[in-house]
């Protein structure tokens, strides 16, 4: 058996164990993508029906030889790596290595089990960020803090999507609904008993791609984003309120105003749309497109009695995938 890696010099000592085990589940923005960026607040789900599991362990490097990181990806056998989501963990390995003194001929090996599809817009990167540092954290049995476990997982973020807004960093390990904005996050109170479907368009969406082009358009037309922002914001305050009000109703058409703007923004796609129009056709009370946008989910506000109906027209209208989000009361309070 293999001696636990000593620490780097002046470090407490690590406790390490043969395994470490870390979780995390997707998310869903319901409205605020993009203009979080700018902060705005944004409205965010957790989906806890699509999780991720990493696993870590180690071992010495050979001698004289720097240690590194192995990943894994199991899942889906159709699942690629994407080489920024690769980076970005590499990226996080190394920094949890320093930040914890790991000695650095200590090679570290993490398996991912990934439910969460990528390029969704469904968290997918943050999330499995956010189980590597509790895989970690596990092994070496040490005790992180909220705000640590927030910077090494938006570090990772920061490599695979540039600027991250921390959201997904945030909604990825939620508990329930949040609203997120200027770097902190709080529970969002919910007065709504309802559902959301949530449906894959199954075209990848690149959050950097999108972010790009939304950027170009501000550049190129002065006073856009700052149209743009205080549009989101209006929409996204209405919404919060109205969740809270019990009033879905009123939610609805945000949820699809939000959508005109991002379309405007040249951010959906044709098949998006058309998944969108046809929850709205089937008894929806507004949808939308969420996450970065150039393709992946939509998510539609649904009356319970029609969720069958919605969700069969969705794969009619070329839905890969559907999940459903059931949407309780629940009171809100600073986090």
């Amino acid at each position: 058996m293999s001696t636990p890696p000593a620490p780097a010099r002046g470090a407490a000592p690590l406790r390490a164990r043969t395994v470490g085990v870390g979780r995390a589940h997707a998310k869903t923005i319901l409205l605020g993508e993009h203009a979080v960026v700018y902060g705005a607040p944004a409205l965010a789900l957790p989906v806890p029906q699509l999780a991720v599991t990493a696993s870590a362990g180690w071992s010495a490097a050979g001698p004289g030889a720097a240690g590194g990181v192995s990943l894994t990806m199991t899942g889906s056998p159709s699942r690629p790596v994407a080489t920024e989501a690769s980076d970005g963990l590499r990226q996080l390995a190394a920094e949890f290595r320093t930040a914890l003194h790991v000695a650095e001929d200590v090679h570290l090996e993490v398996i991912l089990d990934c439910a969460i599809p990528p390029g969704r817009g469904l968290g997918s990167s943050a999330a499995c960020a956010r189980a590597v540092v509790l895989a970690l954290a596990d092994l070496f049995g040490r005790e992180l803090t909220a705000q640590t476990v927030f910077d090494l997982v938006q570090s990772a973020e920061n490599v695979a999507h540039g600027r991250a807004s921390g959201v997904d960093a945030t909604a990825v390990g939620a508990p329930g609904p949040l609203l997120f904005q200027q770097g902190h996050a709080q529970d969002l109170p919910v007065g709504c008993e309802g559902l959301f479907i949530v449906a894959d368009s199954g075209e990848v969406g690149r959050t950097k791609d999108a972010v790009a082009r939304l950027r170009d358009g501000f550049r190129r037309h002065p006073g856009s984003r700052e149209h743009f922002v205080r549009r989101a914001t209006r929409l996204t305050d209405r919404a919060r309120r109205a969740l809270a009000q019990d009033d879905l109703e009123e939610l609805g058409p945000y949820l699809t105003a939000y959508h005109h703007l991002l379309r405007e923004a040249r951010l959906s796609t044709v098949r998006i749309d058309a998944l969108v129009e046809a929850a709205l056709a089937a008894g929806s009370l507004g949808a939308k497109i969420t996450g970065g946008g150039l393709g992946g989910c939509m998510i539609a506000l649904t009356p319970s009695d029609q969720a069958g109906a919605v969700t069969r027209a969705l794969h009619a209208a070329g839905a890969q995938q559907t999940w459903v989000l059931p949407l309780t009361a629940r009171t809100g309070h600073g986090t």
